[in-house]
Formats: structure tokens, sequence, C-alpha cells
């Protein structure tokens, strides 16, 4: 990793969860994906009642439980432990898919290999030993639902960038992310490409451009 990246600040994935939930409208149906997306559920700004949907047939998740409260029979699409909130309801996959395809939910909240400058997104895996080759539910929810968030890290570990100009691993969708959130910065996908809207505090644009493999407008 280069001297550029290791003096960038990065979010941890409980501040990055938050970043998101801030841009979150009241009142928003939104789907949370996989992995670093499911932590946006424990951060819903006061006076704001947002309805949290996971694929696998629950809409009204709660937060993560206490430690030693957890219900083994509710879990959300990442197999991780959740709360119920208050008018939850539970249903099939065949209805959970259709109120995703059917335009039913305002925002996912994706997590992503690639995400390139025209809003193209990878975020299925093709080689991996412990899952199977598979899409998923992402592709319903980028056909389906009118915003896509996509929070990630900015880098993968060997500091190669994840935001590029054209992706090189297998799509999910096309032009389909409206804005990313990664550890260094919020960046909105715009006709023009990357567009900033704030970088993680500390960090300077340049800096961060460093480290982008596509640029990014101001």
């Amino acid at each position: 990793m280069s001297d550029v990246a290791e003096q960038l600040t990065r979010l941890s994935d409980a501040e990055l969860a938050a970043r998101v939930a801030e841009d979150i409208p009241d009142g928003s149906y939104v789907n949370l994906g996989i992995g670093k997306p499911t932590h946006v559920s424990g951060y819903v700004p006061e006076g704001r009642e947002v309805i949290y949907h996971s694929e696998n047939g629950i809409i009204g998740v709660g937060p993560p439980p206490p430690e030693g409260e957890e219900d083994v029979e509710l879990i959300d699409a990442s197999k991780r432990y959740v709360t119920a909130a208050p008018g939850a309801a539970y249903f099939d996959h065949p209805d959970s898919f259709a109120m995703m395809r059917g335009g039913h939910i305002d925002i996912a909240v994706l997590g992503a290999y690639q995400v390139a400058q025209n809003g193209d997104l990878a975020n299925w895996a093709t080689l991996d030993e412990k899952f199977p080759p598979a899409v998923g539910g992402a592709m319903d929810l980028v056909a389906g639902v009118k915003t896509i968030f996509v929070m990630m890290r900015h880098q993968n570990r060997d500091g190669s960038p994840k935001l590029l100009e054209r992706c090189t691993y297998p799509l999910t969708g096309l032009g389909v992310v409206s804005r990313v959130y990664t550890d260094l910065a919020v960046l909105d996908v715009t006709p023009e490409g990357f567009r900033l809207v704030d970088l993680a505090k500390g960090n300077d644009l340049e800096a961060v451009r460093a480290v982008t493999g596509a640029p990014i407008h101001t």
C-alpha cells in the first residue's frame, strides 16, 4: 500500500453505516444487502422512521439485539441476529422478491467489489472457496429498486482501487448506482462520472483521487 493510502483517515464500519443512514429520508422502505450494509439498521437518525426490508422475508428489521438476548429464529439475509421493529411482518421468498422487483422498495444499500464511473455495479463472486458463484438477490434489487446506494471500502486489501472507469468483474447491473459511500468519501454517480459529496474528516481530495481508479469531479 502506498504512503498516500497509509496517511488517509478511514471510517470504521459503524461510522460508515451511520453516514449512510443520514441520507435515508423519513418514511423510506429500504433493503439492506449482505455484509456491511446490514449495520445501517442500527443507525436511524432521531425523529425518522425507516422501514428496513431483508430479502429472506422480513419487513420492519430492527437493530441487532443486545448480546445474550438473540432469538435464533430471527435473522436477516446475512444470517445476522436482528430484532423486529413494531409492526414488522414476515413472508416467503416470492413475496419478498415481488416487493424488490415490483418497485415497492425506495432504496437498496448494497456492498460491491467494483463500481464504474457510469454507475455499473459488480458485486457478486465468481471464484470463492466458501460461497458458490451466484448473483443472488442483488440482480433483482438493481432491476426493481428506485435508488441504489453502495457501501464499501475504497480500496482492496492490496491497495488497488474499487472505483474504476470500467468494471473488470462480471456486472450485476448497468448504470444502476446512484451514490457510493466508502471509508474515505461519499461520491455521486453523474453523467460526468464520480462527483464529490464529502470527504471523511481529515482527508485531502488529492490524496483520495490518488487511490481512485477514475476521476473525481467537484
